[in-house]
């Protein structure tokens, strides 16, 4: 299973907040900076995991990003369940829709493979995801002066 580029910057988002101080606010446009991710993207990725009730969002001077309690103690499959949604692995009902679709075994098995892997996620928790040695490297990166957080706010 391959997850979506908005599910892979919203974890690697709620990774670095899980290191972070209780008293370090990270905004929006160092986070995308940190992991190298464009910041339109990071902002959407945000505003859905402030919607989930993950992270916090406070807005003007001295605002900034922290991970709530409910995202440090998230399981991971449960967010990842959620922001990949239900849609089928394979596209059978694309257009033109799979002519096999009426009688084929594919589809189910591919759902239940993709159980297997949200099942097998939610053993990790969001906080632990930042365990050693992964916070420190969490904790060492540096925002990046390049294009990909020079989007404007």
């Amino acid at each position: 299973m391959h997850l979506t580029a908005f599910t892979d910057i919203s974890l690697r988002i709620v990774m670095r907040l899980a290191v972070a101080g209780p008293d370090e606010l990270l905004t929006t446009r160092a986070v995308a900076g940190m992991l190298g991710v464009p910041y339109t993207h990071a902002a959407k990725a945000v505003a859905r995991l402030s919607e989930l009730g993950l992270v916090e969002t406070r807005r003007g001077r001295g605002g900034g990003l922290q991970l709530t309690e409910r995202g440090r103690t998230a399981r991971v499959g449960g967010v990842v369940r959620t922001l990949e949604g239900d849609d089928d692995v394979a596209g059978c009902d694309d257009a033109p829709p799979c002519p096999l679709r009426a009688a084929c075994r594919l589809r189910a098995a591919l759902r239940e493979a993709r159980e297997a892997f949200y099942t097998s996620l939610d053993t990790v928790t969001v906080g632990s995801l930042a365990a050693p040695p992964t916070g420190a490297v969490l904790l060492s990166l540096t925002a990046r002066g390049d294009a990909a957080a020079s989007s404007s706010d």
